[in-house]
């Protein structure tokens, strides 16, 4: 190994079968295989100089290191890549300083990291760590790459603390198998964050991903990957070959099957930002309402949210005071009542993946307003309006002043059933001349069986029935026929009713002309 070092090769203590090199096994490895993690670490901190004209650098396979590996504070300036090895102890880096450091398939206890720094990239794939990996505050030069990692929960129920982490290029969590919380509060990640594929389970009273106040300059991915069987084995061909990940495969390969984001659990993003997108296609989001889970939202600010998700069957999804430019979602994605927080959600854009009439688009805005509340009716047909589609527009606005009704008092209640079937609050203003058209002609004709006694002879007009009835029908304009005739018993009656109807329709059409005139 010492040697190795001084040339920058492979120390591989390999045994040549799969199942006597693999770390994860019960099987107990021979003593000709083991590192004494104290010889490691003065290897690393002090080691001997490079032969001439090589590098130095510290590369082990199938290598089992005894002892704690103990780094903490440590300048470590070789180039580190361990593949296959076991660990007997935690590896404890607190405040080290690292160039490359990748540890790719290796059993480990536990990586206590906080505050960790590297100037390149920090690997981690296909490891499985016991009692959780710690990488508080930590800052990473390039990227950071825990793929296919397995990792079980420490004694508070968290499997990665990543809280405050910095990631000056990609982070990629890949196929992750979580079995604590993923926390990763006010980390900061230059470029994609991506989660493709990976099951986060949170421990009782925690949850599945607690990020809040995230960053990430490009596009958070929380979607489907493409695996085979053999995925994370000697044979697997998607991202088996560090450190290079999944990528965005469109194209599957024959034997290969898609496996879904998943969260089991509460997933905490509030306050997040988002540069690029937030990607959420075929997750899976098992939340419990018992446990007042949600997907939670609030307040982050993206371009681009694509909300395409299955449905969740419990818990919320909150996204109130959230301001994105484009919602791309679709129907079957939104739960139901009680399931849905939309206040203060501001968006620019709606693209729907798939159909998604009207009504589907009402009855989620009603899912998210179990009280009424006027403002994601008006911001879904300021939205419609903006696209031309105002025809749309005015069936929100009806709803939401149906919605409205239900609110009111009897009296105002009553009022509003009364608009709504002259105008329906003059957003269907065609209506009132229907209406106006059919009085017109039913008084036309009642007064037309009518001869009435003028009140002044002299100053009487002559009889028109037809006029007559538009003259009440019509507030304000004076047509010349009402206030000369003297009308008696039912046709006084007829004839108050036709100037009490003409107001409804007015007060009702002027009602919707100054809504459509404040619109414009």
């Amino acid at each position: 190994m010492w040697l190795a070092f001084r040339v920058g090769a492979w120390h591989d203590l390999r045994a040549g079968h799969p199942v006597l090199d693999d770390p994860f096994s019960p099987r107990v490895w021979p003593g000709e295989r083991r590192v004494r993690a104290e010889v490691v670490a003065r290897l690393l901190l002090s080691g001997p100089p490079a032969v001439a004209g090589r590098v130095p650098a510290l590369k082990l396979r199938g290598v089992l290191i005894t002892g704690t590996l103990d780094l903490a504070g440590g300048q470590i300036a070789p180039y580190v890549e361990l593949q296959g090895c076991r660990f007997e102890n935690e590896v404890v880096l607190p405040e080290s300083r690292f160039t490359t450091l990748r540890m790719i398939g290796c059993a480990i206890p536990r990586v206590e990291a906080a505050r960790l720094h590297t100037e390149g990239d920090l690997h981690l794939p296909r490891c499985r760590v016991d009692r959780g990996v710690r990488l508080s505050d930590a800052q990473i030069g390039t990227d950071l790459l825990i793929s296919q990692i397995h990792v079980e929960p420490d004694r508070r129920g968290q499997a990665i603390v990543a809280d405050g982490l910095s990631v000056a290029q990609d982070l990629q969590a890949e196929l992750v198998e979580a079995y604590g919380e993923f926390s990763m509060r006010g980390a900061k990640v230059g470029g994609s964050l991506s989660l493709r594929g990976s099951r986060l389970r949170g421990a009782e009273g925690r949850r599945a991903l607690n990020a809040p106040q995230l960053s990430v300059e490009r596009t958070l991915y929380m979607t489907y990957a493409w695996v085979s069987d053999s995925v994370g084995g000697p044979g697997d061909s998607l991202g088996g070959t560090p450190p290079y990940g999944l990528g965005d495969v469109h194209t599957p390969m024959r034997g290969t099957r898609m496996r879904p984001f998943e969260c089991h659990g509460g997933v905490r993003l509030d306050d997040g930002r988002f540069q690029d997108a937030v990607d959420l296609r075929y997750s899976r989001f098992l939340l419990s309402s018992a446990r007042k889970e949600e997907l939670s939202m609030r307040r982050i600010v993206t371009p681009e949210l694509r909300f395409t998700c299955e449905r969740p069957e419990e818990g919320r999804v909150v996204l109130n005071g959230a301001k994105v430019v484009t919602l791309v979602d679709q129907a079957a994605s939104w739960p139901g009542p009680g399931g849905l927080a939309l206040h203060g959600f501001v968006y620019e854009n709606l693209v729907p993946y798939g159909p998604f009439p009207l009504t589907r688009r009402l009855e989620w805005v009603a899912a998210a307003t179990p009280e009424y509340s006027p403002e994601p009716y008006e911001r879904l047909a300021a939205v419609l309006r903006a696209t031309g589609e105002d025809a749309d527009a005015r069936e929100v606005l009806l709803a939401k002043q149906r919605r409205r009704r239900e609110t009111l008092p009897l009296g105002a209640k009553l009022w509003g059933y009364v608009q709504d079937l002259a105008v329906a609050y003059g957003y269907r203003p065609g209506r009132a001349a229907v209406w106006m058209a059919v009085l017109w002609a039913a008084g036309a004709l009642a007064f037309s069986r009518y001869d009435p006694v003028p009140i002044k002879d002299d100053e009487a007009p002559h009889w028109n029935a037809a006029l007559y009835a538009l003259d009440l029908l019509v507030p304000v304009i004076n047509l010349g026929q009402e206030g000369y005739w003297l009308l008696t018993g039912p046709w006084q009656w007829m004839s108050t009713g036709l100037i009490l109807v003409g107001w409804v329709l007015a007060t009702t059409v002027a009602a919707g002309a100054s809504r459509l005139l404040r619109r414009s």
